[in-house]
């Protein structure tokens, strides 16, 4: 498989951005607080985003923090690394968020995450927090 393009993760991140309700109109404000969001410059995020060439591990890995995505995903996303070289290292153990399952389930437009999302955090069980007189 082939690795991935600047110009291919430009659009990738820009969905996922506008998934997570960052507005990234001229002036919307988006990629600044997004930039502040991921503890990164907001001309590194204006960069990516045009697609200008691919960017530090270091960088990807906040900003997959910042929007709840795993560095593995994040490298395969940028084109640093091919897919098959993760091989089944990446499979979730346990929970993944609903990002996670709609990347997993190739779900990329904007509309159709948030109602994911929507589904998701409906048919999620809620744990009481310790101390709750619910909790059993």
């Amino acid at each position: 498989m082939k690795r991935r393009t600047p110009q291919e993760f430009a659009a990738w991140l820009h969905d996922r951005l506008v998934a997570k309700g960052y507005s990234l109109v001229l002036r919307g404000g988006g990629v600044s607080r997004f930039a502040e969001d991921a503890g990164v410059s907001k001309a590194t995020i204006s960069r990516i985003l045009r697609g200008e060439g691919a960017t530090e591990v270091a960088v990807l890995e906040k900003i997959g923090n910042a929007l709840g995505i795993r560095l593995g995903t994040m490298l395969v996303e940028a084109g640093v690394i091919d897919p098959d070289e993760l091989g089944g290292s990446q499979r979730p153990q346990g929970h993944m968020t609903a990002d996670e399952a709609a990347d997993e389930l190739g779900i990329t437009d904007p509309t159709g995450r948030q109602v994911f999302r929507g589904v998701v955090d409906t048919l999620t069980p809620k744990t009481p927090p310790p101390g709750d007189p619910t909790a059993g």
